[in-house]
């Protein structure tokens, strides 16, 4: 849906997770094979805990961009809550980092890309198109932080398109 590069760091794979339903279409990749393995789900029955936390995600996403949830899901805090983490230290230099216990779960690599995105204060960069028919997300390079579309060109002229009508009618 977006011209936007994609997040840095590890916030790419929470915004490739939520960019996985095309709302407007109703497609989503997670009813597929190749979505899962893209994400790195390996069974059947991972995709349902995946989509929870896909819509966990674009709840709080949405909240960074200053707007209510989509509807009622679980708390983002509870879902992260049970994810194994451990804190690495890199003996060449001293740096050190939260990482997956278990690189292939998929909530634990979520929530190590939140501690890192919250060290590095890009987190609330994150959002979610503010689009009733779109909430894709995307990450906000604007200067001052205040994006609202994930695209100016869809999003952002049919939202003024809008506006415009409205005021004519």
């Amino acid at each position: 849906m977006t011209e936007r590069s994609p997040a840095p760091g590890g916030l790419a794979l929470v915004e490739a997770l939520v960019n996985t339903l095309d709302i407007e279409s109703g497609a989503d990749a997670l009813d597929t094979p190749d979505g899962r393995a893209r994400l790195g789900i390996t069974r059947d029955d991972e995709a349902d805990a995946a989509r929870a936390l896909r819509e966990s995600l674009r709840a709080v996403l949405l909240a960074h961009a200053g707007h209510p949830p989509h509807r009622e899901v679980p708390p983002l805090g509870d879902l992260l809550a049970a994810a194994p983490l451990v804190v690495t230290v890199d003996p060449a230099d001293g740096s050190a980092a939260l990482t997956p216990a278990d690189g292939n779960s998929l909530h634990a690599r979520v929530a190590a890309a939140v501690a890192e995105a919250l060290v590095a204060g890009t987190w609330t960069r994150l959002k979610a198109c503010e689009a009733a028919d779109c909430h894709w997300a995307y990450y906000d390079r604007s200067p001052a932080g205040r994006g609202r579309w994930c695209s100016m060109q869809v999003c952002g002229a049919r939202a003024k398109m809008r506006r415009y009508r409205a005021k004519g009618a």
